[in-house]
């Protein structure tokens, strides 16, 4: 019965309030609720329709072949010129070089760059593993990736500020010499071991899941390896890198994409 002075609230707003009410039961009396038969917030189907943020393109194996070539392409040009320039030990050669400083500055402004196409290349590879995507090294794939950039934009951020001060007139050689051996350290032996580690879980989520080819894969431990040991004594073999990364770029765009029954796998193990 309703009271003789009180207004109904219209039906809408009755409906608004009853649902509210129903979300913030207990979770127990949504069971009972929902084991009797009365329609609760959690037992009403959810729409599978999902709002997808990205054009359908960007999120394709060709947009993962662009990103890694141009990566690829950016630090290779990067690190090529950074080593050519710096060939020569000493700062008293290169501040009485202005070729070689404009060199060393267009080279890092290239890092940047090299570094959105590297992430880019890193979200459209876990986009491409999808359901056959293995936790464990999609995990330490992505996590060695961020950590290589990281490392990468430090040591480049710290070869800048060298850049700049060799641009002035007092320079100090002990401040010189330590910039330049922790930007070193940071490149060489921190970023390039997470660039191996890197490689190391691409080649193997590639071959786990059929999605690059097992020569590339093979290829891909090698370069790994040779990172490890000795990425930090022989400064060219940095350049390994960027070169895997655009060889599997390269056979990304010019291969098919291996199709995966995710249901016939699980049944067959």
């Amino acid at each position: 019965m309703s009271h003789p002075g009180r207004r109904m609230p219209p039906r809408d707003q009755r409906t608004t309030m009853r649902r509210t009410c129903e979300a913030e039961e207990p979770a127990y009396v949504q069971r009972q609720r929902g084991a009797h038969g009365v329609e609760t917030p959690s037992s009403r189907p959810v729409s599978s329709t999902q709002t997808v943020l990205t054009a359908g393109f960007w999120r394709t194996r060709r947009a993962a072949a662009i990103a890694g070539i141009l990566f690829g392409v950016l630090l290779l040009t990067a690190m090529a010129m950074m080593r050519l320039a710096l060939s020569h030990a000493g700062y008293e050669s290169l501040q009485a070089d202005g070729g070689r400083r404009a060199m060393i500055r267009v080279s890092l402004q290239l890092v940047p760059f090299a570094g959105i196409a590297f992430l880019w290349f890193i979200g459209v590879i876990r986009e491409q593993l999808g359901e056959v995507e293995d936790r464990l090294f999609s995990t330490v794939f992505m996590g060695s990736g961020l950590l290589f950039l990281a490392l990468l934009f430090s040591g480049a951020a710290m070869s800048s500020s060298l850049v700049q001060m060799l641009d002035g007139q007092n320079v100090n050689a002990d401040v010189w010499t330590h910039g330049r051996q922790t930007s070193q350290g940071l490149i060489s032996v921190y970023a390039m071991r997470m660039a191996a580690v890197f490689t190391l879980s691409v080649s193997t989520a590639g071959l786990r899941a059929s999605a690059l080819p097992r020569w590339v894969c093979y290829v891909g431990y090698v370069v790994a390896l040779g990172l490890l040991v000795g990425s930090a004594d022989q400064k060219w073999m940095q350049l390994l890198f960027p070169a895997w990364v655009l060889m599997v770029s390269v056979v990304i765009l010019l291969t098919a994409p291996a199709r995966h029954d995710v249901g016939t796998s699980t049944s067959g193990s």
